[in-house]
């Protein structure tokens, strides 16, 4: 039988309709594989090309060298622009106002073929401290309200160029599908006196079933109710609201957690395009108890069709408990239905 399962932190609903489902490993990406070149004389985030994108405005280089380890640049083609000041306006009925924020871009490696999985985990760390790094230094500008950090990997997560690379929008907004679940969060704070995700990892611990792997201060598992199959959650162990309070320390150990997890998604599913999201409180909301930031990769290994956008509720075609045995290389049995709640 199907199930429907809610995610607590969030109040989401999703359907598990195993009767669908592949077995976990039928799940591997069917792209075909491209021998990517270790430099692209026309691509532009590529050492040499650094005229080809606007100037840098932040970047680690190598001790005693002016080559770049990595490098942030403003998108070329930006969504938002820091120059002058918000001004909303009301014409009748309708509201808007001036597109300010910062749209930037983090090349994560001057290598062409490299991923953010299979990079060497000193580079990794390179990358999640230049995120910390933006992250501080855009959130002092008073005029933003949230900043966003995300990864598209592959061409139906919506990337363009295949160099790797992540992108940092700071906006002067809490768009209603980040204050949605900020106010459930809330809610359940009011219920129960405690963080709804703080509480979601105690479960995950006591369960074991969902953890995919763990280290001193992170945990990474399939939640509950994943909405895609393999969704992955890295949450930190000590409850923290937003991602401004991490140390340069737990920056090195959430690359460690995140070059594991990107590692096996690409080996056990053959490089499988995907979303990474620092999901983070707004600004304003970073030191409260009842929000948790956490970082959340959806692989694409599914298209949302006609009843996922009109109802909001996505369907999932395999347990999480399986998916998590996959990563975690603990083996699933042929017919042998998994322990539940």
């Amino acid at each position: 039988m199907p199930e429907l399962r809610q995610n607590r932190a969030t109040k989401e609903w999703i359907i598990i309709a195993r009767g669908r489902a592949k077995r976990p490993q039928e799940f591997k990406s069917r792209k075909k594989k491209q021998k990517i070149p270790k430099l692209d004389p026309d691509c532009p985030f590529c050492p040499g090309n650094e005229e080809k994108t606007p100037s840098e405005v932040f970047s680690l280089k190598e001790r005693g060298s002016k080559k770049w380890q990595v490098r942030v640049i403003p998108n070329k083609y930006p969504a938002l622009m820091p120059e002058g000041q918000l001004s909303p306006q009301t014409r009748g009925f309708f509201l808007k106002t001036r597109g300010i924020g910062y749209h930037e871009v983090i090349v994560h490696t001057p290598w062409h073929n490299q991923t953010l999985g299979n990079l060497p985990l000193s580079q990794v760390e390179k990358v999640c401290l230049t995120y910390r790094q933006r992250y501080l230094d855009l959130q002092k500008d008073r005029r933003i309200k949230l900043i966003i950090i995300f990864e598209n990997h592959g061409e139906s997560a919506g990337t363009s160029l295949v160099h790797p690379h992540s992108q940092l929008v700071a906006l002067p907004l809490v768009p209603a599908s980040i204050r949605h679940p900020l106010e459930e969060a809330m809610r359940y704070y009011d219920d129960h006196g405690s963080c709804v995700f703080c509480d979601m990892v105690k479960e995950e611990l006591g369960f074991k079933r969902r953890v995919v792997a763990r280290t001193k201060d992170f945990i990474a598992f399939h939640p509950f109710a994943s909405r895609t199959p393999f969704e992955t959650w890295i949450v930190p162990m000590k409850h923290s609201a937003g991602f401004g309070s991490i140390t340069k320390k737990d920056c090195k150990e959430m690359a460690r957690i995140l070059k594991v997890m990107l590692e096996r998604l690409d080996k056990r599913l053959s490089d499988p395009d995907y979303n990474l999201l620092i999901r983070t409180a707004p600004l304003k909301d970073s030191e409260e108890d009842y929000y948790h930031w956490h970082i959340q990769i959806l692989p694409r290994l599914t298209t949302p069709a006609g009843f996922e956008l009109g109802s909001g509720i996505f369907i999932n075609t395999i347990f999480p408990e399986e998916t998590a045995a996959l990563l975690a290389s603990r083996k699933v049995r042929k017919g042998k239905r998994h322990k539940q709640y």
